[in-house]
Protein backbone atom coordinates (compact mmCIF):
# COMPACT_ATOMS: atom_id res chain seq x y z
CA UNK A 1 0.00 0.00 0.00
CA UNK A 2 1.53 3.30 -1.09
CA UNK A 3 1.41 6.19 1.32
CA UNK A 4 1.85 9.82 0.44
CA UNK A 5 4.30 11.85 2.48
CA UNK A 6 1.33 14.10 3.11
CA UNK A 7 -0.04 11.32 5.32
CA UNK A 8 2.67 12.20 7.83
CA UNK A 9 1.03 15.58 8.48
CA UNK A 10 -1.71 14.39 10.87
CA UNK A 11 0.85 12.69 13.08
CA UNK A 12 1.91 14.33 16.33
CA UNK A 13 5.42 15.78 16.34
CA UNK A 14 7.74 15.09 19.25
CA UNK A 15 10.10 18.00 18.55
CA UNK A 16 12.85 15.86 17.01
CA UNK A 17 11.35 15.50 13.55
CA UNK A 18 9.87 12.14 14.55
CA UNK A 19 6.17 11.60 14.20
CA UNK A 20 4.15 9.02 16.08
CA UNK A 21 1.15 7.57 14.32
CA UNK A 22 -2.27 8.50 15.69
CA UNK A 23 -3.51 4.92 15.57
CA UNK A 24 -1.91 1.55 15.01
CA UNK A 25 -2.90 1.53 11.31
CA UNK A 26 -0.98 4.76 10.63
CA UNK A 27 2.75 4.15 10.15
CA UNK A 28 5.21 6.32 12.07
CA UNK A 29 7.15 8.71 9.87
CA UNK A 30 10.36 10.69 10.32
CA UNK A 31 12.20 13.33 8.35
CA UNK A 32 15.64 12.01 7.36
CA UNK A 33 17.90 14.07 5.10
CA UNK A 34 14.92 16.04 3.82
CA UNK A 35 12.81 13.01 2.97
CA UNK A 36 9.89 11.36 4.76
CA UNK A 37 10.54 7.75 5.78
CA UNK A 38 8.58 5.02 7.51
CA UNK A 39 10.34 4.34 10.83
CA UNK A 40 9.72 0.58 10.62
CA UNK A 41 11.27 0.41 7.15
CA UNK A 42 14.15 2.59 8.33
CA UNK A 43 14.82 0.21 11.23
CA UNK A 44 14.72 -2.83 8.95
CA UNK A 45 17.02 -1.06 6.48
CA UNK A 46 19.55 -0.39 9.25
CA UNK A 47 19.39 -4.00 10.43
CA UNK A 48 19.79 -5.33 6.88
CA UNK A 49 22.60 -2.88 6.18
CA UNK A 50 24.55 -3.89 9.27
CA UNK A 51 23.95 -7.60 8.71
CA UNK A 52 24.93 -7.61 5.04
CA UNK A 53 27.95 -5.30 5.34
CA UNK A 54 29.37 -6.93 8.48
CA UNK A 55 28.65 -10.37 7.02
CA UNK A 56 30.47 -9.42 3.82
CA UNK A 57 33.41 -8.07 5.83
CA UNK A 58 33.72 -11.13 8.09
CA UNK A 59 33.18 -13.54 5.20
CA UNK A 60 35.67 -11.69 3.03
CA UNK A 61 38.23 -11.65 5.83
CA UNK A 62 37.81 -15.39 6.41
CA UNK A 63 38.20 -16.22 2.72
CA UNK A 64 41.07 -13.81 2.10
CA UNK A 65 43.02 -15.00 5.14
CA UNK A 66 43.50 -18.33 3.32
CA UNK A 67 44.90 -16.65 0.19
CA UNK A 68 46.83 -13.63 1.53
CA UNK A 69 49.81 -14.04 3.86
CA UNK A 70 49.69 -10.55 5.39
CA UNK A 71 46.70 -10.16 7.80
CA UNK A 72 46.68 -6.36 7.36
CA UNK A 73 46.26 -6.72 3.59
CA UNK A 74 43.52 -9.33 4.07
CA UNK A 75 41.72 -6.96 6.46
CA UNK A 76 42.03 -4.03 4.04
CA UNK A 77 40.56 -6.05 1.17
CA UNK A 78 37.87 -7.39 3.50
CA UNK A 79 36.92 -3.78 4.29
CA UNK A 80 36.47 -3.18 0.56
CA UNK A 81 34.26 -6.26 0.39
CA UNK A 82 32.31 -4.86 3.38
CA UNK A 83 31.79 -1.59 1.49
CA UNK A 84 30.48 -3.65 -1.42
CA UNK A 85 28.12 -5.26 1.10
CA UNK A 86 26.89 -1.77 2.04
CA UNK A 87 26.07 -1.07 -1.59
CA UNK A 88 24.34 -4.42 -1.95
CA UNK A 89 22.32 -3.77 1.22
CA UNK A 90 21.30 -0.35 -0.12
CA UNK A 91 20.13 -1.90 -3.37
CA UNK A 92 18.23 -4.61 -1.48
CA UNK A 93 16.50 -2.07 0.76
CA UNK A 94 15.62 0.08 -2.27
CA UNK A 95 13.85 -2.92 -3.79
CA UNK A 96 12.17 -4.07 -0.56
CA UNK A 97 11.02 -0.67 0.72
CA UNK A 98 9.50 1.40 -2.06
CA UNK A 99 9.18 5.22 -1.70
CA UNK A 100 6.26 6.46 0.38
CA UNK A 101 5.53 9.52 -1.69
CA UNK A 102 3.44 9.89 -4.80
CA UNK A 103 4.68 12.50 -7.25
CA UNK A 104 1.95 14.18 -9.22
CA UNK A 105 3.04 16.31 -12.12
CA UNK A 106 0.89 19.26 -13.01
CA UNK A 107 1.25 20.90 -16.39
CA UNK A 108 1.47 24.66 -15.97
CA UNK A 109 0.00 26.73 -18.75
CA UNK A 110 0.68 30.33 -19.75
CA UNK A 111 -2.23 31.69 -17.66
CA UNK A 112 -0.81 30.07 -14.50
CA UNK A 113 2.60 31.59 -15.16
CA UNK A 114 1.13 35.04 -15.75
CA UNK A 115 -0.82 34.75 -12.50
CA UNK A 116 2.41 33.97 -10.63
CA UNK A 117 4.11 36.97 -12.22
CA UNK A 118 1.18 39.20 -11.20
CA UNK A 119 1.48 37.98 -7.61
CA UNK A 120 5.22 38.64 -7.66
CA UNK A 121 4.64 42.14 -9.03
CA UNK A 122 2.22 42.89 -6.18
CA UNK A 123 4.85 42.04 -3.58
CA UNK A 124 7.10 44.71 -2.14
CA UNK A 125 9.74 45.66 -4.67
CA UNK A 126 7.90 44.14 -7.62
CA UNK A 127 9.55 42.20 -10.41
CA UNK A 128 11.66 44.93 -11.96
CA UNK A 129 12.65 45.19 -15.59
CA UNK A 130 14.52 42.86 -17.92
CA UNK A 131 16.73 45.81 -18.87
CA UNK A 132 17.99 45.93 -15.26
CA UNK A 133 19.21 42.32 -15.33
CA UNK A 134 22.84 41.41 -15.89
CA UNK A 135 23.61 39.49 -19.10
CA UNK A 136 24.17 36.25 -17.16
CA UNK A 137 20.64 36.41 -15.70
CA UNK A 138 19.16 37.13 -19.13
CA UNK A 139 21.08 34.15 -20.55
CA UNK A 140 19.75 31.94 -17.73
CA UNK A 141 16.17 33.07 -18.34
CA UNK A 142 16.63 32.35 -22.05
CA UNK A 143 18.06 28.91 -21.27
CA UNK A 144 15.08 28.11 -19.04
CA UNK A 145 12.63 29.30 -21.68
CA UNK A 146 11.31 32.06 -19.41
CA UNK A 147 12.70 35.15 -21.15
CA UNK A 148 9.74 35.42 -23.52
CA UNK A 149 7.30 35.05 -20.61
CA UNK A 150 8.92 37.86 -18.63
CA UNK A 151 9.17 40.04 -21.76
CA UNK A 152 5.50 39.57 -22.61
CA UNK A 153 4.52 40.31 -19.01
CA UNK A 154 6.64 43.44 -19.03
CA UNK A 155 4.99 44.65 -22.26
CA UNK A 156 1.47 43.88 -20.99
CA UNK A 157 2.09 45.54 -17.62
CA UNK A 158 3.47 48.69 -19.33
CA UNK A 159 0.42 48.74 -21.60
CA UNK A 160 -1.98 48.37 -18.67
CA UNK A 161 -0.20 51.17 -16.73
CA UNK A 162 -0.34 53.43 -19.80
CA UNK A 163 -4.06 52.69 -20.11
CA UNK A 164 -4.63 53.69 -16.47
CA UNK A 165 -3.08 57.14 -16.96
Amino acid sequence: MEQSSANAAPAAADGLGLHAGIDSATPAFAQVWGDTVDLAHLAWSIVLGVAVSVGAFVGGKAVLSHFVNDPAIARAYAMLIGLGGCLAAGALCAVLFRPKRIVVEHAVDEADRMEVLERLAEERGGIGSLADLPPSAVAELKELGLLELFASYEVSSKASRAGEH
